[in-house]
């Protein structure tokens, strides 16, 4: 029914626009922690790096550890886990055994982190199999070096798994964040959720309390007439005649009900076109020059909530203004893509009824703005001015 189709339409548009914000969240998140990662690793590769090929394999190894990352944050790492796995170990034992490199342990500890949240049953498996590789490693730099054993246990021991850890660190806050941000859309879906199943028992509610009533009713007044129809034919009649128009009242109300004709109240189409746009991270002003035409109310409390729905939709708002007037009511936003101006068939449709009751729907894209403006050629009796202004 379309009463609830407004409901799940308004849902599904918090929702987009929810998921707008978290896409920049991840893209953040991702931002942050590629630009963390890389920062430290070009400073390991700066200090570290010998010579200029040295300087290449650990940028091919920061550069592998980088796509995984990438990937992690997306939900996409199972492709590239592998590869990053194998350039990252590659460029630690070429590190380890041929270039005396301390730091090339930073890439293979972020790629073998990521790994071990992703595969939490595996967990134990591949942290033991981590820690045997290190061993081994070391144990064959013991045995083919000629440096003093020492050096090699201070420099493999210590030091390097220093520099593991800190990429370890980074990889753990990476994991963290990007959990948050996982739960948080859980919350958001539970909450688009329920807000739907409220307005789903609050439509059933109206629904009984139109039809319950009327059913009861005629169940009473056709037993009436049942038993009147042999003794008294003219009052029979006059019951089925009341029944006939309760029912038809019933299907009048409920028609109503289901295609959402109840007279929309201005004020509250008003606050809700605000709470909406702050939720969404929108500066909004209302100037509410003086209380529109009982007429026109309806009408301008429809455009609202369509010009509400297609700035959320389809423009990149930073501020909304709103003007009411006497005569009607004029939406202006900024945000607007330099495009031609789209087919908003609701706007299109509102354009036909708002011209049926004597009024116009103006609808203009120009310099990154876009107004909507709906205005009655028939204003109401005077009333005095009451300029109010909200300014959010």
């Amino acid at each position: 029914m379309v009463a609830v189709d407004t409901s799940l339409e308004g849902a599904r548009m918090t929702s987009e626009q929810t998921e707008a914000t978290q896409g920049r969240l991840r893209r953040l998140h991702l931002d942050i922690v590629s630009g963390s990662i890389s920062a430290v690793g070009a400073l390991l590769v700066a200090i570290d790096a010998d010579s200029w090929w040295e300087a290449l394999l650990m940028g091919a190894s920061l550069s592998a550890t980088l796509v995984a990352v990438s990937r992690w944050t997306v939900g996409r790492l199972p492709r590239a886990a592998l590869p990053a796995l194998v350039v990252t170990a590659a460029v630690w034992l070429f590190g380890v055994l041929g270039a005396h490199s301390t730091a090339a342990s930073y890439g293979f500890a972020i790629v073998v982190t990521i790994v071990v949240f992703e595969l939490p049953r595996h967990r134990r498996a591949v942290i033991a199999g981590t820690a045997a590789a290190a061993v081994a490693v070391i144990a064959a730099k013991l045995a083919v070096a000629r440096e003093d054993a020492v050096d090699i246990l201070v420099q493999y021991v210590l030091v390097s798994p220093c520099v593991a850890a800190g990429g370890v660190v980074l990889a753990t806050l990476g994991h963290a964040v990007h959990g948050l941000i996982g739960e948080l859309e859980e919350a958001r879906e539970r909450e688009a959720e329920l807000a739907v199943a409220r307005e789903r028992v609050r439509f059933a509610g109206d629904l009984h309390d139109i039809q319950g009533h009327t059913l009861h009713v005629v169940k009473l007044k056709t037993a009436l007439a049942r038993r009147l129809v042999r003794v008294d034919a003219g009052r029979a009649e006059e019951e089925l005649e009341e029944i006939h128009t309760l029912v038809g009242d019933t299907i009048t109300r409920t028609r109503e009900l289901a295609y959402a004709q109840r007279r929309l109240n201005l004020s509250a189409e008003l606050e809700n076109a605000k709470n909406l746009f702050e939720a969404a991270g929108i500066r909004v002003r209302v100037d509410r020059e003086a209380d529109a035409d009982a007429h026109a109310g309806e009408l301008l409390g429809q455009v609202l909530r369509e010009t509400t729905t297609n700035i959320l939709r389809h423009a990149q708002a930073g501020q909304v203004r709103i003007t009411l007037s006497r005569r009607g009511i004029t939406i202006v936003n900024d945000g607007v893509r330099e495009a031609p101006l789209p087919e908003l068939r609701g706007l299109a449709a509102l354009r036909e009824r708002v011209a049926g009751s004597g009024g116009e729907l103006t609808v203009e894209q120009r310099d990154g703005r876009f107004l909507t403006a709906a205005a009655f050629s028939r204003p109401s009796p005077e009333q005095p001015p009451t300029t109010r202004k909200d300014d959010r």
